[in-house]
């Protein structure tokens, strides 16, 4: 099975920047897309971006487009969330997945990675 383990969240100031990562371990031959989604509390998870493994085409949310970019070194198996002109809006945990065909959805998760946004 396919392990994701992200790291990189903390406490940033409204306007400032983090870089989440997430180095996936095991089959990772496997992975046809890797992505990000957030879960804030009393809300359901959400959508963050997404980036193809093998072509690096990429999908964002309209909330995160022109702030977020997310990427992935395929050498190191780890896909990244750099975060930039964050919001206090954006304070969630922030999940990272993978899709591992022939499921067409997010089969595996990592544990998540709490960001928060001060105002």
């Amino acid at each position: 099975q396919v392990q994701l383990v992200e790291s990189g969240g903390g406490l940033v100031q409204a306007g400032g920047s983090l870089r989440l990562s997430c180095a996936a371990s095991g089959p990772t031959f496997t992975i046809y897309r890797m992505g990000w989604f957030r879960q804030a509390p009393g809300r359901e998870r959400e959508f963050v971006a997404a980036i193809v493994w093998n072509t690096g085409r990429t999908y964002y949310s309209d909330f995160v487009k022109g702030r977020f970019t997310i990427s992935r070194v395929n050498a190191k198996s780890t896909v990244y969330l750099q975060m930039d002109s964050l919001k206090p809006e954006d304070t969630a945990v922030y999940y990272c997945a993978a899709d591992t065909p022939p499921t067409s959805a997010f089969n595996y998760w990592g544990q998540g990675t709490q960001v928060t946004v001060s105002s």
